[in-house]
């Protein structure tokens, strides 16, 4: 999917030493999102936090509405 590729690209990003940006993490946690990778986009957000990167409501929200469907998944689930 999508999110795989969205993370693989900020890895490569990192490895060429391009200062990640929070519209790179941003982006990731969006695919992560769309892709119900709600556990990723926790991560990235994680990964924002000790590298510094500035955190936005957009990222925030993104997060926040994967864990929700993921949430929502498990009850349909159950």
């Amino acid at each position: 999917g999508q999110w795989d590729q969205a993370l693989r690209l900020l890895v490569d990003m990192e490895s060429a030493t391009v200062e990640l940006s929070t519209i790179a993490y941003s982006s990731a946690v969006c695919a992560c999102e769309k892709g119900r990778q709600w556990d990723q986009a926790l991560r990235l957000l994680m990964g924002m936090a000790s590298a510094h990167v500035e955190l936005n409501s957009a990222t925030y929200n993104a997060a926040i509405n994967a864990c929700e469907i993921a949430g929502e998944q498990a009850e349909v689930l159950n």
